[in-house]
């Protein structure tokens, strides 16, 4: 363990010391990618990871604006869908692009020329990559892929279908389990599982779960194959299993959520109207540890979504999000409970969706510290049997309220499901974005493919659907 925050601290100094600049400099050149070891870029990979993640400012993460988990009362313009005047999709694609996906390839590059192409560690940096090229495909649609990262090779490349982009992560997924069987991968340097390849094994297959659920709708053979290979594989079966970063108690190396909700003094996130009317019509404990009391006990007001509020009138962020060591969370096991769900109700596995629909809620509540599930189970509007609704709306709900604080997620269970019902932005009137539209720079330093990629979507608008979003 000493080992595993030493590596952490070390590797922190040597990047928060750097400019862009000077980063650029160090290690952008994919000719050359030996100037850090692999351990250093497997830590730097992971921490940028899950902090683009977990991150709630608004210069680089509005997903749980997106998701209406929260809402802003004094500066409104992200939550109305203005992404442009902060740069925002600029940032998210440079962050994922530059300090995650540069650094796994650099990684990758040092231990296939070490140990070889079935290294272990090719397997973990492969799972991390998967999972940051699936979040640029779900934000974007149509990416840079098979000419991306080239450097200096390849200044300005080509748009990939997004459909052939998730193709290939159906290979690169499988190409990763199988490395994950035996040997030895990142340890000390492992900040997710501490080099436990079994558990890499069940975090690989839960992924492979979660991208054959996203094509479902487009795909089903796929989609079926990948789904049912996922659980023969094995797949989280408790939060133990959860992906998860173990955030300190100083920075630089605090939850991102801690300093943009304490450390920066803004009082301005509130819980959304959306979120707090869903669930106190369904009177769901986990309200406690969502949100703070400060209206008095058992009280809970959302602020209207999209308008301008007094910050004190509306019920704020619960104490949790609060504390700095808040752990970080790639994926958990509520959410493999649910895509479970759905693939039994698409015939792809057998059991009850039933079953995994109450292991799911059963999970967020165990990961979140509440009790009493079986009340809320047995509740006529949340039982699988009697909730109002298709399969897809009752899970899409439940599945949503468990991702809370899981922007990205929430946003993602919105547009797949249709569920829950959300609300127009109160001041522009605008729907919820079906995905951010390009970055500008790209407009200008790589204008003939954007402008390519832009016309095979069908517009560079925020109302065109990333190829999976078919309804």
């Amino acid at each position: 363990m000493m080992k595993k925050i030493f590596y952490f601290i070390m590797v922190l100094s040597i990047f928060i010391g750097c400019s862009d600049a000077d980063y650029e400099e160090l290690n952008r050149d994919p000719n050359n990618p030996t100037q850090v070891s692999a351990d250093q870029l497997f830590v730097s990979a992971t921490k940028s990871l899950f902090d683009q993640m977990e991150s709630t400012n608004v210069n680089i993460n509005v997903f749980r604006l997106f998701s209406q988990y929260w809402t802003e009362t004094t500066y409104t313009d992200e939550e109305n869908y203005d992404l442009n005047n902060r740069r925002i999709p600029d940032n998210h694609w440079s962050e994922i692009y530059r300090d995650i996906l540069f650094d796994i390839k650099d990684a990758k590059s040092i231990v296939e020329a070490e140990e070889g192409t079935t290294s272990p560690k090719i397997g973990q940096l492969t799972v991390l990559e998967v999972y940051a090229w699936q979040i640029l495909v779900d934000t974007f649609g149509d990416i840079p892929f098979t000419e991306a990262l080239q450097g200096k090779e390849i200044k300005s490349p080509v748009y990939d279908n997004d459909t052939d982009v998730y193709n290939a992560l159906a290979t690169m997924i499988d190409s990763a389990i199988s490395t994950l069987n035996s040997g030895q991968g990142f340890e000390s340097s492992d900040l997710i599982y501490g080099g436990d390849l079994s558990a890499w094994s069940k975090f690989a297959n839960s992924l492979k779960l979660k991208l054959g659920a996203r094509l479902s709708e487009v795909n089903p053979t796929l989609a079926g194959t990948m789904m049912s290979e996922a659980v023969s594989g094995g797949v989280f079966t408790s939060n133990n299993d959860n992906a998860t970063l173990a955030y300190e108690g100083t920075t630089p190396n605090t939850n991102p959520i801690w300093i943009a909700l304490v450390q920066s003094g803004r009082n301005d996130f509130v819980a959304a109207n959306t979120l707090v009317d869903h669930m106190n019509s369904l009177d769901d404990p986990r309200r406690s540890v969502y949100f703070k009391e400060n209206l008095g006990a058992d009280t809970y007001v959302g602020g209207t979504y999209g308008a301008s509020a007094t910050f004190s009138a509306y019920t704020h962020v619960g104490e949790m999000l609060h504390d700095p060591t808040f752990r970080g969370v790639l994926m958990d096991y509520a959410e493999v409970e649910f895509s479970l769900a759905e693939a039994v109700e698409l015939g792809i596995v057998s059991g009850s969706a039933e079953s995994h629909y109450n292991a799911g809620v059963t999970a967020s509540f165990n990961n979140w510290g509440v009790s009493d599930v079986a009340t809320y189970l047995a509740n006529p509007d949340v039982a699988y049997t009697t909730a109002s609704g298709t399969w897809k709306e009752k899970i899409g709900m439940q599945y949503w309220l468990a991702m809370y604080n899981r922007g990205f997620e929430g946003w993602y269970v919105y547009r797949k499901f249709d569920a829950p019902t959300f609300n127009v932005a109160a001041t522009s009137g605008l729907p919820v974005p079906k995905r951010y539209t390009y970055p500008i720079a790209e407009q200008s330093i790589n204008e003939a493919n954007w402008s390519a990629a832009s016309s095979a979507i069908g517009g560079d608008e925020q109302q065109t659907s990333v190829f999976w979003d078919v309804n």
